[in-house]
């Protein structure tokens, strides 16, 4: 889908006084996806047709991402975008959901998990979670291997970095993090461009990174909880990442009771992206053995 069609169809709801960007298309139980960093909910619009004759899908760009407000005087974090979530769902009154979350989404997705965790052993009524799949991300900070540029963004420069990025310095690094051969085309990198940049979004991106340090914070709860759920969870990886490929699939299985792993050898940090089938495969046949 363009960028600009997936705009259109778009709808807006208010958080804490910020419009926010959401799609919510199709019938039936709700499946939440949860984007990344630096996206937006459009990382989904290659298996958008699918996920939408399975579910009522529910995608919002988080506060500081894509066609969302992105307040510079405001405090990021991890949990903040987790509420972000609830209450977009609590809004629709919808008290079961399916997630599918990528890159600082499983994060998000890490900390809903744990709050539901939470709200079942002191018997609170809340919104249930079903199952999760997780695209690359850090799920656990020892195995996470961050770029030199958010290396930059989160050091006391950080601020200056974010007027230094250009369109050609975002191209090369974001780029980089594909598979050799499965590299965005000029025009889908045109695009990501478009929604880092829109609403003078770059000049946050110091603020967001702060995450990185959220997960060694909080990595007992949110690896703890992974440890300790009966939601059932998948994991589909894209190998060849070098942020959050293979390496971090293998720590995956050290750490997590039996688990649910799909490799995709050749694919790098955007498998729903760069390979939309495979992904589409694997999440469908996770979904119908549920």
């Amino acid at each position: 889908m363009e960028l600009r069609s997936w705009q259109e169809i778009g709808k807006y709801f208010q958080y804490g006084g910020h419009e926010i960007f959401y799609q919510d298309k199709g019938k039936g139980s709700v499946l939440v996806c949860i984007h990344g960093f630096p996206t937006s909910s459009w990382d989904w619009n290659c298996i958008w047709s699918q996920l939408i004759e399975k579910f009522r899908v529910i995608a919002p760009d988080m506060i500081g991402f894509g066609f969302s407000d992105k307040p510079y005087n405001y405090t990021y974090s991890i949990n903040d975008q987790a509420t972000l979530h609830e209450k977009l769902l609590q809004s629709f009154g919808i008290n079961s959901i399916s997630i599918l979350a990528h890159d600082y989404g499983v994060t998000v997705a890490q900390e809903l998990l744990a709050r539901y965790e939470d709200r079942k052993k002191q018997q609170i009524a809340g919104i249930e979670i079903k199952s999760i799949c997780f695209l690359n991300g850090g799920l656990f900070p020892e195995t996470h291997r961050p770029r030199f540029v958010q290396k930059l963004l989160l050091s006391p420069i950080g601020y200056l970095v974010t007027y230094l990025m250009s369109e050609k310095k975002f191209n090369q690094s974001f780029a980089a993090i594909f598979g050799k051969d499965t590299k965005p085309s000029e025009k889908e990198l045109s695009e990501f461009w478009q929604i880092v940049s829109n609403k003078n979004g770059l000049k946050i991106s110091h603020k967001i990174i702060g995450y990185i340090v959220e997960r060694k914070q909080y990595r007992s709860r949110w690896v703890g909880v992974l440890q300790e759920t009966k939601v059932p969870l998948r994991l589909i990886n894209g190998a060849v990442d070098p942020v959050s490929g293979a390496h971090m699939a293998a720590r995956y299985k050290e750490l997590i009771p039996n688990p649910d792993v799909v490799l995709l050898p050749t694919i790098g940090h955007y498998p729903q992206v760069e390979d939309p089938d495979s992904v589409w495969k694997a999440l469908d046949l996770f979904w119908q053995k549920l």
